[in-house]
């Protein structure tokens, strides 16, 4: 780790958590540990309520940053997720600037701050993006650089090697490193000198995580340490991790799904008992997180999560290795005081698959005047459930394919399931339930129509 230019407080992390694997633990998080959280504020209560402090005052003392560590290998790209055009030829990371430079035209000069979190395999092409547009300033004062530690072998505990492409024996220790890693390169000490004194930190796939004015005002105004935004948890995330309070500690905290015991899956996937899941859309105060590290040796002890993965993520047949991480939001466990809020769902919007971007890109979500991408107001805060063929959608190149005029209408449709391989021309209509199949090989063409409550088979 030192010889590949890894800090001592992320060499002190990995470490630290290879003792405790040693040791036995991995990270569990029983429910006998727990209780769960049954009610917190909501976020529509907080956008009612008066308040004397301005919010130009406070957005020039903060600091938004986004996770931009992340490929899209998941929809077989190999370069940063947040480059993928996403409306009119326009990025995730366009979308972003965007929101920036309104809230700066609020203020009139160049706060908020803001700063992407890159990885190694990130941060070139974003630097290289980031140069195109020379009003931001020098593409390196916009970012810092996540850690990387050895992938382990599940049996030994021993660095892998993979002489076929050594990169793969390196993988980022989740994004609980971004703590560490800000405090590591003295960019928290210089935020805080330029009297910066509150983040904003979310994903950067997430163009549903803006910069709230009622949130930041309650944050600031409650004194608060740290606030995690949650939403409700429905069927579909009970596999997600949740929020529940510490029996012991009697503080909130974030449990993984890798971190509960196969006893209590059962509890865990319960979603009237456990109620919400984080968003990772967090606010924190900066001069608690350097106190925090300052006392901890430049680091936080959260929760371990180890996960087994193959060495090279694209090949299922390669050897299995464990990965030693932690989250973010597990930091809500390191602060007395720590709070959350309810968000609606529509601060959650993550595109982890081609699914996701289908529906961003469609007619159901329009882009408001300070560059938001938001549920259109019929759909009453649902968006539609998007289910494509897994063998013919996941890749990037195979999606653009199949809807290379655009994609359908989804503004009046509440399910599109596609099953086999099949283009969409221009002008397709779905509303209601709608199911494409094309059972035979070849490529099946959605002519131009509208579709209503119906199965097509094409």
């Amino acid at each position: 780790m030192r010889a590949a230019g890894q800090t001592e407080a992320a060499l002190h992390g990995f470490l630290g958590a290879v003792a405790r694997v040693r040791r036995g633990e991995r990270g569990f998080l029983p429910e006998s540990a727990i209780d769960p959280v049954e009610s917190l504020p909501r976020l529509e209560a907080l956008q009612s309520a008066q308040t004397a402090v301005s919010d130009e005052s406070l957005l020039r003392e903060l600091v938004v940053f986004k996770l931009n560590g992340g490929l899209g290998t998941g929809m077989g790209l190999d370069g940063p997720k947040s480059l993928v055009p996403v409306r009119d030829g326009a990025t995730f990371l366009d979308f972003i600037l965007q929101q920036i430079g309104h809230l700066r035209s609020r203020t009139g000069t160049d706060v908020p701050a803001f700063c992407l979190m890159n990885s190694s395999a990130t941060q070139r092409q974003t630097r290289e993006f980031l140069s195109q547009r020379p009003e931001l300033g020098d593409p390196a004062s916009l970012e810092f650089l996540q850690s990387a530690v050895p992938k382990l072998d599940p049996t030994t505990l021993e660095p892998v090697s993979w002489p076929a492409d050594p990169e793969m024996e390196w993988c980022p220790p989740g994004h609980g490193d971004f703590y560490p890693s800000l405090f590591s390169c003295g960019l928290l000490d210089r935020l805080l000198a330029r009297g910066i004194r509150y983040a904003f930190v979310s994903n950067s796939d997430n163009l549903g995580a803006t910069v709230d004015a009622a949130l930041l005002r309650y944050f600031a105004e409650g004194g608060f340490p740290f606030l995690m935004e949650v939403a409700e948890r429905t069927a579909a995330d009970r596999k997600g991790g949740h929020l529940a309070r510490s029996r012991t500690a009697e503080r909130l905290l974030l449990r993984e799904s890798a971190q509960c015991p196969k006893e209590d899956e059962a509890a865990f996937q319960d979603i009237a008992r456990h109620r919400f899941f984080n968003t990772n859309n967090l606010w924190i105060r900066l001069d608690a997180v350097r106190e925090a590290l300052m006392a901890q040796g430049g680091t936080l002890a959260l929760p371990l999560i180890t996960n087994v993965k193959t060495v090279d993520p694209r090949d299922a047949k390669s050897p299995k290795v464990l990965q030693l991480e932690s989250a973010m939001g597990a930091a809500i466990g390191e602060f007395d005081g720590a709070t959350a809020v309810v968000v609606p769902r529509s601060r959650f919007a993550p595109v982890k698959a081609t699914a996701d971007l289908l529906a961003l890109r469609s007619d159901v979500y329009r882009v408001t005047e300070d560059h938001r991408l938001v549920l259109i107001e019929s759909r009453a805060g649902q968006p539609p459930v998007v289910d494509l063929d897994g063998e013919h959608y996941k890749l990037l190149s195979d999606f653009e394919t199949l809807f290379p005029g655009g994609v359908p209408s989804l503004r009046d449709c509440d399910s599109l399931q596609v099953r086999g391989r099949v283009e969409f021309r221009p002008g397709v209509i779905c509303r209601g339930k709608v199911e494409f199949v094309r059972a035979s090989a070849g490529v099946g063409i959605v002519e131009p129509g509208v579709y209503v409550n119906q199965r097509v088979e094409v």
